[in-house]
């Protein structure tokens, strides 16, 4: 388990505790820990997370000193207050709140002391909610030789990008001398932006220092035109074109394949929500994880984790394909929970149309023979791209895009991988998850809907299960009729309106008084001058005007 609230385990209650007891066996590599809980991790709820290698000559490179810092974007707001706006019917577009800032090691205008002629391990961090980051360091290159915690063959890059929860290990070595201080730069991609404040700082300057008697370097100019300049200078490494270090090879042909067709759009509520397969994920009664436990060999049926939460069931050491096609025209980074996948193929994605994945199509089966492996990997707008992994980690595993904007639009999927091995498990669930759903007056038994019983009926009945809300309709609704009847209501009598006082016409004694009525409120208010009072006019019996 992991920890995501419904899925592992109940939420912890407020001023309640939750132990997290695990060891770390035969695993090293740059993590981070975080809340599943709405968007706390945004507003600070994480930290890094850093297994060594028991020994510094197990790592298959050699460093002097080593160094761990994370990039993130950062709101001026909470996420509760944000997460109001965002899902709203006032935003049928779905645009994403756009951060006020980028931060380094969670702050700005850092400055990093280093010394000539050595080599840092550096490990880096996305920990954004949102935003993508390119890192440059002005006057040096980066090998990287870690992805996600699995080691690659070294490659040599001028800069880097990350994706949220993306991480990346690489070796900086220092220059020989120590006459010139650089730039360290972090810059949002403003390609996941759908709105630009004026006030928005796209790049971000921190400082390497080697000498303390040389100035630093100057921030980076502000302004577009610098920051387009910059990126079309940028030249990171594609990261599917890496190869892990111990050369694994491609998975063979899967067991099991899972398309995912995801797409954004508007439900009965107004709200904008993303969808695999037509389903926006929502959160069952009792956690999913929970389920699996209690409902016997009735496990093995996807239908009693829900009608909303996307599920899967993974058969024990089965070889899983996921097929994901992005019908969406912008980025989207995907994390697996639970395991580390191979990227078999990513297309380059269109701006226009888009691409999805024909297994007939030889363009679209030129896998790598030692395909990068992380659990963390971006698609293209409008592209695809094609995973493997074993299931040899039985567990209740999230698979989600990983801006936290669209997790908590319903874009995830569950994979219940081999639940009955979860069942006959040696370690017994801590009492700690009961006491965590008591503090909530949460049931720890049922299916998605929180229903059970001795009969299979009981188990497959999802009476009251949450569900997405409808589909908009289509064509006119009952309100939809009243308002167009009362319009053409409205337009008839404003033409009758006009008709009547417009076209009829008006005897010149009733223009007589109305005029003298008129004269008299402006003479009472002292409205006239003395020129104006000798200019009014009267009509006579024709209709003529007649001065004063």
């Amino acid at each position: 388990m992991d920890g995501p609230e419904y899925v592992t385990q109940c939420p912890i209650a407020p001023g309640q505790g939750f132990l997290y007891n695990f060891t770390v066996e035969d695993q090293a590599g740059t993590y981070w820990y975080h809340s599943h809980s709405g968007t706390q991790y945004g507003d600070g709820l994480r930290g890094l997370f850093i297994i060594e290698e028991k020994e510094k000559s197990d790592y298959p490179f050699e460093f002097d000193e080593e160094v761990s810092l994370s990039v993130s974007d950062w709101y001026h707001a909470e996420g509760p207050e944000l997460m109001k706006k965002f899902l709203s019917r006032y935003n049928p577009t779905g645009a994403e709140p756009v951060p006020q800032n980028s931060l380094f090691n969670d702050t700005r205008n850092v400055t990093w002391d280093v010394k000539p002629d050595t080599t840092y391990f550096v490990r880096v961090v996305n920990m954004g909610l949102f935003v993508s980051q390119y890192l440059k360091l002005e006057g040096h290159s980066f090998t990287i030789v870690e992805v996600d915690g699995v080691y690659v063959e070294p490659q040599e890059t001028d800069s880097l990008y990350l994706s949220v929860a993306q991480r990346v290990g690489i070796l900086l070595h220092t220059k020989s001398t120590a006459n010139e201080n650089y730039r360290f730069l972090n810059i949002l991609d403003e390609d996941m932006l759908d709105l630009l404040p004026e006030d928005l700082q796209l790049v971000s300057t921190n400082w390497v220092r080697y000498n303390d008697y040389k100035p630093l370097p100057e921030v980076f100019p502000i302004g577009y035109h610098h920051y387009e300049k910059l990126i079309e200078s940028l030249k990171p490494f594609d990261d599917f074109k890496l190869n892990p270090f111990d050369k694994e090879e491609a998975l063979p042909e899967p067991d099991y394949k899972i398309e995912l067709n995801f797409v954004m759009d508007n439900l009965g509520d107004g709200v904008n929500y993303a969808f695999f397969n037509d389903i926006s994920y929502v959160a069952p009664k009792v956690p999913t994880l929970l389920t699996v436990l209690s409902s016997g060999d009735l496990a093995t049926n996807e239908k009693i984790y829900g009608s909303n939460t996307n599920s899967y069931v993974l058969q024990h050491n089965d070889i899983i394909e996921i097929v994901l096609n992005n019908m969406d025209d912008g980025k989207h980074p995907f994390h697996l929970h639970g395991h580390t996948f191979q990227v078999l193929f990513r297309s380059e994605g269109d701006d226009d149309e888009p691409e999805v994945y024909d297994p007939e199509n030889p363009d679209h089966n030129k896998f790598a023979k030692h395909p990068v492996v992380r659990d963390t990997v971006m698609v293209n707008p409008n592209g695809f791209i094609v995973l493997r992994f074993k299931a040899n980690n039985p567990g209740v595993w999230l698979f989600h895009c990983h801006v936290d904007w669209h997790l908590e639009q319903g874009l995830s999927v569950t994979f219940i991988e081999a639940p009955l091995e979860i069942q006959n498990s040696e370690l017994p669930l801590p009492k700690s998850h009961f006491e965590a759903c008591e503090a909530l007056n949460m049931s720890s038994k049922g299916n998605a809907a929180g229903n059970y019983g001795e009969l299979h009926q009981e188990w497959l009945d999802l009476t009251g299960e949450p569900l997405q809300y409808p589909p908009l309709p289509e064509g006119f609704t009952a309100k939809g009729y009243l308002a167009l009847f009362m319009c053409i209501v409205a337009a008839l009598y404003g033409v009758l309106s006009i008709y009547k006082y417009g076209m009829e016409d008006v005897n010149s004694e009733e223009n007589e008084a109305l005029l003298q009525k008129l004269y008299t409120i402006l003479k009472d208010n002292d409205a006239l001058d003395e020129n104006e009072e000798s200019t009014m006019f009267t009509l006579n019996s024709n209709g003529e005007r007649v001065e004063r």
